[in-house]
């Protein structure tokens, strides 16, 4: 290949080509790769979704910069043209970039609308610690995207083969478990309380592809009842509203994980819907599982609130107000 030479620096480095069209970033027949081998004397080669550049670290460095802007350039415009590789490639010789290596390893999914990324310093450790374990409990306010960023986490996972499917749970305790007295068929009776895990789904996936996820049971979004006597294999498991989960559902949903699965549990626990009698099982687990090795624990505050600007201070003054008065 042009531009191939012996040097003694010479080092190899493997890109991964991850949620990307790979035919749109290389071009027909490769011919973006080949405006990089002309700027460029390392060598290049595509094997099926890996990228491999062999040459001096330099050129190493700034081919893998602009592979990464060049995704991200195609991701978030639907488009890459030749002009924009050849731009790509001008600002970062000139030691300029697009998007910096901290914005990009701070990505998620790209989604059907926008790019979704960790965005507060609490997010960025919540991503780092569902990489580095396989059960993280996120616990904090609303609005701070525990649960969105759950399940970002679980459709890139989904997108990238790591797992084979998707289950969400939510306890329904409004209505009692039981959800026998609503009207309407099995679905009817349960979509108002796993709503937020559609509206979520809904932003990352177009509506056919979910639709067909949900009809072939990649996707399933359950009440946390009926998780009971599975073993959930090759899947990533997320558990919402964990605060309304019983201890004995806690551990219930806990131990239904199987080889190669992931989970998430989320909950605030100042917002515990359950009888006075019944103990909050993410209550008591923060102490059960606070020393086991692969579950990790992320807390969320106020300041780390992502939704309306109001949603903070809001969330301020009932703290004020129970600190005074005693809880809501």
């Amino acid at each position: 290949m042009r531009g191939f030479y012996i040097n003694m620096t010479q080092i190899e480095k493997q890109i991964t080509l991850e949620n990307v069209d790979q035919l749109s970033l290389l071009g027909f027949n490769d011919a973006n790769l080949k405006l990089l081998e002309d700027r460029f004397t390392s060598s290049i080669v595509v094997r099926g979704d890996k990228v491999f550049i062999k040459g001096v670290p330099e050129e190493i460095v700034s081919i893998e910069k602009i592979v990464k802007e060049m995704i991200y350039v195609l991701n978030t415009t639907n488009k890459l043209e030749q002009n924009d590789i050849q731009t790509i490639i001008d600002l970062t010789v000139q030691g300029r970039e697009i998007i910096s290596e901290e914005e990009y390893d701070s990505i998620i999914l790209y989604s059907k609308k926008d790019v979704i990324k960790a965005k507060t310093p609490t997010q960025v450790l919540y991503f780092e610690n569902v990489k580095k374990n396989d059960i993280c409990f996120a616990i904090g306010p609303a609005g701070t995207g525990k649960t969105y960023l759950a399940v970002a986490f679980a459709v890139s996972a989904l997108k990238k083969g790591i797992v084979q499917k998707i289950i969400l749970a939510r306890p329904a305790v409004e209505a009692g478990e039981s959800l026998g007295f609503l009207p309407g068929d099995f679905r009817e009776k349960i979509d108002p309380y796993l709503r937020p895990l559609y509206d979520a789904l809904n932003d990352m996936l177009p509506s056919d592809q979910l639709r067909k996820y949900v009809e072939n049971g990649v996707i399933e979004i359950v009440p946390l009842a009926y998780m009971r006597g599975r073993t959930l294999n090759n899947a990533y498991v997320i558990l919402d509203e964990a605060q309304n989960a019983t201890s004995m559902q806690m551990k219930m949903f806990l131990t239904r994980l199987g080889p190669n699965s992931k989970s998430i549990i989320t909950g605030d626990i100042t917002q515990i819907d359950l009888p006075s009698k019944k103990a909050s099982g993410l209550v008591q687990v923060q102490d059960i599982l606070k020393n086991v090795e692969g579950v990790g624990f992320i807390y969320f505050k106020k300041m780390d609130v992502v939704r309306h600007k109001l949603v903070k201070d809001i969330i301020a003054a009932y703290e004020n107000f129970n600190d005074n008065n005693g809880d809501v």
